[in-house]
């Protein structure tokens, strides 16, 4: 048999008829009262619940309250057994999550029918609870995979780009932590600024199209060389674009070289013109370009660094960021937030 029925019940009489009826088909428990109901429950919790309205001390709907109150107890199905017609009883009995009601005196098939029917809805609605908890979890696992997956994409992206430059190894990786943590800052939600990482990885990808002979060139750019590296923007707008799963992904890309007084590229935007994502990253990728080694200078000292930022608030930064950027330059004590090199800890 295997399923276990409580009848709960206080007449000594209905609890033996209740046995009879029940007991061929079904693991049948009895309580006289809804205190020993409890006590029965704390043994062995039933499958399903046969419960008197009528009861001393705790009557059917104090036994239902304090049954939901109980974390172990609380999904036992509940079939109400009563000697009323009434049907005020009945609403009262489905508000409380009664599933079904059985009329006194009983009647063996009525009962059997009944009980054997909730069991097999119960079954069945916790087989459905699992397995949705199941793909759930499936899907969810998928997701975080899917996740992981298009991160460590764009790190390599990032990094292919990087690379074509000796001198900007892993500032793309260094902008998009900076970009995140001036987001963070600014009161942005977890979701936002795991949004601007993603867009700050590969605000760079347009250089893609930029030859590497013009990118590794230490001496002073032509115009037409100069022109050529501004359309890197443009190119990694394009290229990102495409993306349908990550809906903005080109923001960063297309506006980071914006300025706010309007003088950057490629469409000078100005002020809030320039979308806000991009004005972090625009911030985060001056300080980097500060603070990395280059083919014609080394690493500009955190003093130099700072007074740069706050030069260029209002012109080419945001203030908002600009100053969010600096409380992170003096902050940073010993000067760890740039590039590493090789040996170095």
């Amino acid at each position: 048999m295997g399923q276990t029925v409580l009848v709960v019940d206080d007449s000594g009489l209905n609890l033996r008829v209740a046995m009879n009826i029940l007991k061929e088909h079904f693991d049948v428990c009895c309580a006289n009262s809804g205190a020993a109901a409890f006590d029965v429950m704390k043994k062995q919790i039933p499958d399903l619940i046969l419960l008197d309205y009528h009861m001393p001390v705790m009557d059917g709907f104090q036994f239902i309250e304090k049954l939901r109150e109980i974390e172990e107890y609380k999904d036992i199905p509940i079939i109400m057994l009563t000697a009323d017609n009434d049907r005020d009883t009945e609403v009262r009995g489905f508000q409380a999550g009664v599933m079904d009601f059985i009329a006194k005196p009983f009647v063996n098939e009525i009962m059997i029918q009944r009980v054997g029917r909730i069991l097999e809805l119960s079954r069945l609605q916790k087989n459905l609870e699992y397995e949705v908890k199941v793909q759930t979890q499936k899907a969810e696992e998928r997701r975080n995979q899917v996740e992981k997956l298009s991160e460590e994409v764009m790190k390599t992206l990032a990094n292919t780009i990087d690379a074509k430059d000796p001198y900007t190894n892993g500032h793309s990786l260094r902008v998009a932590k900076y970009s995140k943590e001036i987001a963070k800052r600014a009161g942005k939600s977890k979701q936002e600024q795991k949004e601007i990482y993603q867009m700050a990885l590969l605000h760079d990808i347009g250089k893609i199209g930029v030859p590497d002979e013009i990118i590794n060139k230490d001496t002073r750019l032509t115009d037409e060389e100069y022109a050529a590296i501004r359309k890197h923007p443009a190119i990694g707008s394009d290229i990102l674009k495409t993306i349908e799963e990550i809906p903005d992904i080109m923001i960063g890309a297309r506006w980071h070289h914006e300025r706010y007084d309007g003088h950057g590229y490629p469409d000078g935007l100005a002020g809030t013109e320039i979308p806000e994502i991009a004005r972090i990253i625009g911030v985060a990728d001056a300080y980097d370009a500060m603070t990395s080694k280059r083919s014609y200078r080394n690493i500009l000292s955190q003093e130099v660094v700072r007074g740069e930022i706050e030069r260029g608030k209002c012109t080419q930064f945001d203030p908002v960021f600009a100053d969010i950027m600096i409380q992170m330059i003096d902050e940073d004590i010993k000067y760890t937030m740039r590039e590493k090199f090789k040996g170095e800890v």
